[in-house]
């Protein structure tokens, strides 16, 4: 009776953010789909939000890193005359066009939230329809390093500066098991010295904290240890991604143990 209860639970996969370190959600994916972990519904922020959209809309894990792989830093790169942002964030939207092939919510085959925050308000806000694109560009833009997306009269930024793992969304919507992906963040030890480090570097210290307590919200996760790959090494993606896969691996027997999957 009881595995039969088990079995019956329901995932919702929560995917934090992390930039180049997000990239490891495909490896754990890869890991998930093999072991048919079936996903109800997947909630992201920053990369996260990139990388589950892609996956929501139907874009396979093996499109997904051989895109990852031929990705690098300055395909990001289009500074502009600074008054949000040092990075207008066009080629960032460009970029996930490409990657989601110009799909939108109405596309997923899974349902699919994206976390930003209104960076005038402070307050989180979750989106589930509306232009895709869009709404994902607002989750990835470091603010002061982006600029800002407005949406709806909104000014947002990124996601993960109230939620770097967005457990609590999953917790509001009820969700029956919540599997969490924690990437991880890379503080710097050492000199900083221009502008981008220094903002870089808040976003390392803060979302280190935010992580510490709200991954403890879910009921498993998986923390990939990325060692001292930081939140720019695109050109370490194979790496990144590999250690998606490993972290996946380890914890994969009592994930498929607490949903009763053999």
């Amino acid at each position: 009776m009881l595995d039969f209860l088990k079995r019956k639970r329901k995932v919702t996969l929560v995917l934090g953010g992390g930039s180049a370190r997000g990239i490891a959600h495909i490896g754990v994916l890869s890991v998930l789909e093999r072991e048919k972990v079936e996903v109800e519904r997947v909630i992201g922020t920053s990369m996260g939000a990139l990388i589950g959209a892609a996956y929501c809309v139907g874009v396979s894990v093996k499109e997904m890193e051989s895109k990852a792989y031929s990705f690098t830093l300055n395909k990001l790169l289009d500074p502009t005359l600074p008054k949000m942002g040092l990075l207008a964030g066009d080629k960032m939207e460009a970029t996930i066009r490409e990657l989601i092939d110009n799909k939108s919510f109405h596309d997923c085959r899974i349902p699919f939230y994206a976390v930003t925050t209104d960076i005038e308000t402070g307050e989180e806000v979750i989106y589930d329809k509306g232009n895709l694109v869009k709404v994902v560009r607002a989750s990835c833009s470091w603010p002061g390093i982006f600029n800002p997306v407005t949406i709806d009269g909104r000014v947002l930024s990124d996601g993960g500066i109230k939620n770097s793992v967005p457990t609590k969304m999953a917790k509001s919507m009820g969700a029956d098991y919540i599997l969490a992906v924690d990437v991880g963040f890379c503080v710097r030890h050492g000199k900083i010295e221009n502008i981008f480090q220094m903002i870089l570097q808040s976003f390392q210290i803060t979302g280190e904290e935010l992580n510490k307590y709200q991954s403890l919200e879910a009921d498993g996760i998986i923390k990939v240890d990325l060692d001292e790959i930081d939140q720019v090494s695109f050109e370490r993606s194979r790496e990144i991604i590999a250690k998606g896969a490993a972290a996946a691996e380890r914890h994969i027997m009592r994930i498929k143990k607490d949903l009763g999957i053999r």
